[in-house]
């Protein structure tokens, strides 16, 4: 672990604050969206029938690979709690938004709500209990391949934790989805194929996202390659 002071400290510091924010953003919009589907037809090889939900999760598994990589396990922990944290918090706004009646006047009915947001507690419930279980699954996955490895094959590392803990996700909100009623069961398999073979090939296309990324916070930070930086 390396401790950095004065000016490398504090930009370690707010560099870490960004990606914090970054990673709950994408967490609560994925949940607050997540009602809508779309297809996507992969060059004529597979048409995908996905929730948009789906569109910034995988966003969080490269933070917190990022986060691994440069701060350590802890604090990529640390950053899953406070995730965990910021989405209670937002089911609990609105189920205070959902129970309060609205005016006559207003654009947006109780009904309108309802069929917006209705579910909402449901999936963001599903989708807490699945988004822990899959994000310390690709944390501690992350560091046992860094440790095994000596540093080196950052491509092995991210790709192995992010689509073991993808697959272990995905199969647990539909689960939890299905159980609660949210969506039928017939739907399981076909939204588990997609929703699995989506998160796979982001997950390789942000493979070099996560080199460049690393790359150029060790270099400017002075890290070696098995470096962290500790925490002030």
């Amino acid at each position: 672990m390396v401790k950095l002071e004065g000016k490398k400290g504090r930009q370690a510091e707010r560099l870490y604050l960004i990606l914090a924010a970054l990673f709950i953003a994408s967490l609560v919009s994925g949940n607050l969206i997540f009602q809508k589907f779309f297809y996507w037809n992969f060059f004529d090889l597979h048409t995908f029938e996905l929730s948009v939900g789906i569109l910034p999760y995988p966003l969080t598994f490269l933070i917190t690979d990022l986060i691994a990589e440069i701060y350590g396990k802890k604090r990529a922990d640390q950053v899953v709690i406070a995730g965990l944290g910021a989405t209670a918090f937002v089911l609990l706004i609105l189920s205070l938004a959902n129970a309060v009646p609205a005016t006559e006047w207003s654009p947006v009915n109780d009904e309108m709500f309802q069929d917006v947001f209705g579910l909402t507690a449901v999936a963001v419930t599903s989708s807490m209990i699945a988004y822990l279980l899959a994000q310390l699954v690709d944390i501690r996955l992350y560091h046992f391949w860094k440790r095994v490895t000596d540093g080196r094959h950052l491509w092995l590392r991210n790709n192995a934790s992010t689509m073991t803990s993808q697959l272990v996700d995905t199969a647990s909100v539909l689960t939890l989805l299905c159980t609660f009623g949210a969506i039928d069961w017939e739907l399981f398999w076909p939204l588990l194929w997609s929703g699995f073979l989506f998160k796979v090939l982001v997950a390789a296309v942000d493979t070099p996202f996560l080199y460049f990324f690393v790359y150029i916070i060790k270099k400017h930070f002075g890290l070696g390659r098995n470096e962290e930086i500790r925490s002030t």
